[in-house]
Order: structure tokens, then sequence, then C-alpha cells
């Protein structure tokens, strides 16, 4: 087991085709992405190096599982209400963004997804998620960004993100807003 001595929290370890070592903490575990030929020697290394980021976000993870279990369900009239909300709101920021991309799209669909916040199909369908409009507007905008980015470029390329910053330069910030607190509003869901 790596970093045992050391870490105190389930390490899952993922190798795959890539370049560097990349560390995530999600719901108290340590997720390590690595190169398929790395060495068990050398991610533990690695993690021995970055032992205080990992207690730090460790730390910060178990006040957030602690603040999601504290949190109620939402009822079944408030997804209601979100859902009618969304399919009022999110067609106009998709055809006011599709039109200043430059993009065409066929269906929009909202959903109470548990993981996903949007998705475009290769058919031009899009798919979002209702408590989107919970979020601050632009949250739920960088979200369309992003999906209707996907009509130009169905990967996540540095074109891609070159064309969401051209639609939505403030991009970054809201991507991240999305990331840091996303998590509590997806605990809700029944």
């Amino acid at each position: 087991m790596l970093a045992s001595e050391y870490i105190d929290c389930e390490i899952s370890v993922i190798r795959s085709k890539r370049k560097s070592v990349s560390i995530e903490i999600k719901e108290g575990k340590l997720i390590v992405r690595a190169p398929l030929r790395m060495k068990d020697k050398e991610i533990d290394k690695f993690l021995e190096l970055k032992k205080n980021w990992i207690e730090k976000h460790l730390i910060a993870s178990a006040g957030r599982q602690k603040e999601i279990e504290n949190l109620g369900k939402y009822t079944t009239e408030e997804l209601k209400s979100f859902v009618s909300e969304a399919k009022r709101i999110i067609p106009e920021r998709v055809k006011y963004y599709a039109d200043k991309i430059g993009v065409d799209y066929n269906n929009i669909t909202i959903r109470k997804q548990h993981k996903r916040w949007g998705s475009c199909s290769s058919q031009g369908n899009l798919n979002f998620n209702c408590l989107l409009v919970l979020m601050p507007e632009e949250v739920l905008d960088s979200v369309v960004v992003h999906e209707l980015c996907h009509r130009k470029h169905m990967n996540h390329s540095q074109k891609f993100y070159a064309e969401v910053e051209k639609a939505f330069p403030e991009y970054k910030k809201w991507h991240k807003w999305l990331k840091e607190n996303g998590e509590l509003y997806l605990a809700r869901l029944p």
C-alpha cells in the first residue's frame, strides 16, 4: 500500500497513458493518477513531497463531508420547481451563446443528475442539470458555453478551451467556483 506510513486515508492509484502525476482528494480519499510505467516507489516519493498539501486538503474534505451530511435533501416540489425554472432559463442562455459562438444545436433536455452539470452529444443534443438554476448566473453560463463549444470541438483540447474562453473570458473563475461548491448542491439530491 502506497504511502501508508504518512498518509492516513484510502489511496487509489489510476495508471494511464499520461506523462505526469496528479493527485486529487475526493470524499476523503486520495486519488493518484500516474503514468503506466511509473514505479510505486516513485509515486510514494511524490506523495511524500506533497504530504502537507494532502493533509491540508484531507482536513478540508472532512469538513466538507460533515457539511454535506448535515444538509437536507431537496423535496419533490423543490425539484419540480428547479426543473420548471431551468426549462424557462436555460434555452434562452443556450440561444444567446449559440448565436455568439456561431453553432447550432438540436434538443435541450433538463435532468436531475447526480454527477454531471451538462453534456453535448455528437448529434448536437444538449443536457443540463436542473440545479444550475441555483447557481450564480455566471456558473450556468459557463456550463452552457462549455457544452456549446463541443459543437466545434468534441474534446477538451487547447483549441476547445480557447473557444470557450473566447466566448466566456471568465470561464476559469466560474468553473473553479462550480468545482469547489457544486458537490454541496448535488449532495442534496434524493
